[in-house]
């Protein structure tokens, strides 16, 4: 029974695995044509790729090692402090200074840059810094923009050269000043925490020692607009230089306001330009004259000092230039080296402003001052005492050459005098005697 089982179920298992078999096909190959043809590997894309990602990786550093190096400044919007790289340690944002001076600049002016560079204003970076150090004033020449490529190009050679100009966004038009002025104060503002915004053209002589003295001066308004203040008619016809077409908004005559070439703003007075709008503020044809309408707006302090538009060098002048006949130095790329060459201009000490020291050089009111300010005082007295020696000794000797000169007259008088009469008395003589002749013939 158990074999019959056995072998029942193995012809089973047999002839359902034939008739598997029977259902199954045959594998047949396709002919030739029907095949999908393999897709290799596409090694040569890929390595083709991979030999152009080498190439560029070779060019990349091959070009940022050759390449030249970037200007080292620092962007405020489009403003850019061409300097502020070359400070020795990380600053802060806006850097504190006692002031702040913007040489206003333009791009025909690289003759008179090149003659302040020569002078008073330092030439490279490093001294550049030493001034700021020394005195608490960072100075920049201030320049806008311009649409010609080539005066672009070549500021931008100047630029890299001295790394002393503060780039401002304006364009650069001497019809544009009043707003190219605003334009500084905003940019100047935002790139330096100053006590002080100084305003200064490129054709005066400055001694930026002696305008430090000056801002480090205490006073009691914290609004200040310091300048050497005038007023004056209104110029209405069209064709004179100093033309104002909204003069039928003043009058006959302008407000007090600073002249042009060198002003003072305090911090607070330049805040408040800082965040006015720009279509806010009303613009004047002269850019002097709109300072001053904003400073009445504002309710500043008119400080007057004459010594920031000095016509000649003095122990107390502060800036130098030929006023009235100029709105600064005539012919500065000149006079700016002649001035330097002059002692009192460039080598005589620093003079604090302020009439206490002139007390003390009076009477030395120890119980009232600081030892510090009598140490300063006496040598200001010092040196004062020296300059009027020298003074009088220059006048000495020009008195002896004037004496000797005249002495040189006057003898030269008497001989030609003494000459005179011994001439007369000659011919005196030989009338005389042709006389006598003349007797004995007859």
């Amino acid at each position: 029974m158990p074999r019959t089982t056995s072998l029942s179920s193995s012809s089973s298992s047999a002839d359902h695995y034939s008739k598997f078999e029977k259902t199954k096909k045959p594998f047949l190959p396709l002919p030739l044509s029907h095949q999908q043809p393999r897709r290799p590997l596409p090694i040569v894309v890929l390595s083709a790729f991979c030999l152009f990602i080498g190439v560029a990786g070779i060019a990349f550093s091959l070009f940022a090692v050759l390449r030249p190096k970037p200007l080292p400044v620092f962007r405020c919007g489009r403003t850019q402090d061409t300097f502020r790289s070359f400070y020795p340690l990380p600053t802060a944002r806006r850097p504190k200074l006692l002031g702040f001076v913007g040489i206003q600049t333009a791009f025909s002016s690289s003759d008179r840059r090149a003659a302040l560079r020569s002078t008073w204003f330092p030439s490279d970076p490093d001294a550049l810094l030493r001034l700021e150090q020394a005195t608490g004033l960072a100075f920049r020449f201030v320049i806008g923009r311009s649409k010609d490529a080539k005066k672009m190009a070549e500021l931008e050679k100047e630029v890299e050269q001295y790394k002393d100009f503060m780039l401002i966004d304006v364009d650069e038009q001497y019809l544009k000043l009043p707003y190219k002025t605003l334009a500084f104060f905003k940019a100047a503002f935002e790139l330096f925490e100053a006590d002080y915004y100084v305003k200064a053209d490129d054709d005066i002589y400055l001694r930026p020692d002696r305008l430090a003295t000056l801002l480090a001066k205490e006073r009691s308004h914290s609004l200040t607009y310091i300048g050497c203040m005038k007023k004056g008619p209104v110029i209405t016809d069209p064709k004179l230089k100093w033309y104002e077409k909204s003069g039928h908004l003043i009058g006959s005559e302008y407000f007090l306001h600073a002249y042009g070439p060198i002003y003072v703003l305090s911090a607070e007075v330049v805040a408040s330009l800082a965040i006015a709008r720009n279509n806010s503020l009303r613009m004047f044809s002269n850019e002097d004259v709109t300072i001053g309408s904003w400073m009445l707006a504002m309710n500043v302090h008119h400080e007057d000092n004459r010594a920031i538009c000095d016509p000649r060098c003095t122990p107390t002048s502060i800036a130098v230039w030929d006023i009235p006949k100029c709105s600064g130095l005539c012919n500065p790329a000149t006079r700016m080296k002649e001035l330097h060459k002059i002692s009192m201009c460039s080598k005589s000490p620093t003079l604090p402003p302020d009439d206490r020291t002139v007390l003390h050089c009076q009477a030395m009111e120890l119980d009232e001052c600081s030892w510090y300010k009598w140490h300063e005082s006496l040598l200001w007295c010092l040196a004062r005492v020296s300059e009027q020696m020298r003074e009088i000794r220059s006048a000495v000797e020009m008195a002896q050459l004037e004496a000797e000169k005249k002495h040189d007259e006057v003898v030269d008088e008497m001989l030609a005098m003494l000459n005179a009469k011994a001439e007369a008395s000659r011919l005196k003589e030989v009338e005389h005697e042709v006389g006598k002749d003349v007797d004995e013939e007859q």
